[in-house]
């Protein structure tokens, strides 16, 4: 009966570590993909340290959830109790992590929600300026998931620099209006109509994926 239960024991840490370890490499691809800046998201939050020290510690949770998923099959298969030890003391290691973020992430609560992306889009967009790195990634950003600012287009209603260099004509940048499918950058759809705040890409409530990506993201 007892070799039975160990048996079980075995082969449960064995299909729980297997789940670790697949989700470590999941979180350690996304975080490699995200370092290599394909769309910019970084240039974004480069201004709040406190993401871009997530960032790395994200892509670091990462690297340990793989190794202790690993450490956790092979330690369960082999039953090896070298193996076992550093399991457990990554789980130790994890779970202090965890308690860290939880307190950093209480005490820094105000600069992590959706006034604060809200504020730094009004204060420093500038529009088309594809010299500007922070507007340029908006840019992207909003023609890529089909959004138009945080929260829509009143966004740029109070957008003082982006309201300045464009006189006022235009209630919302050129990124913010649809397009020729299938082409990023094909000829825009009612144009004149979309800067009066007209025909715009529907805002598809994706602030919660474009927050996930930039606590990804890693400075320069």
């Amino acid at each position: 009966m007892e070799g039975d239960c160990l048996s079980c024991m075995k082969y449960l840490m064995f299909v729980f570590n297997f789940f670790i370890f697949l989700g470590g490499a999941c979180l350690l691809g996304i975080g490699i993909w995200v370092m290599v800046d394909p769309t910019g998201f970084r240039e974004i939050v480069a201004a709040n340290p406190l993401l871009i020290t997530g960032a790395y510690i994200l892509l670091a949770m990462g690297g340990l959830l793989f190794l202790l998923g690993f450490l956790g099959c092979c330690g369960a298969v082999r039953e090896n109790k070298c193996l076992l030890l550093f399991f457990f003391l990554f789980i130790l290691i994890i779970f202090l992590a965890e308690l860290s973020a939880a307190i950093l992430a209480f005490i820094f609560r105000e600069n992590l929600t959706r006034e604060f992306f809200t504020k730094e889009l009004t204060k420093h967009y500038q529009g088309n300026n594809d010299t500007d790195v922070f507007s340029a990634t908006w840019n992207s950003v909003m023609i890529t998931f089909g959004c138009c600012g945080v929260n829509g287009p009143e966004d740029f209603r109070f957008a003082s620099v982006f309201r300045l260099l464009t006189l006022e004509s235009d209630e919302v940048p050129e990124a913010c209006c649809r397009r020729e499918p299938q082409t990023r950058d094909g000829v825009l759809l009612s144009r004149d109509e979309c800067l009066l705040g007209r025909d715009l890409f529907l805002n598809k409530q994706l602030f919660a994926m474009i927050f996930a990506m930039c606590l990804f993201r890693g400075i320069q």
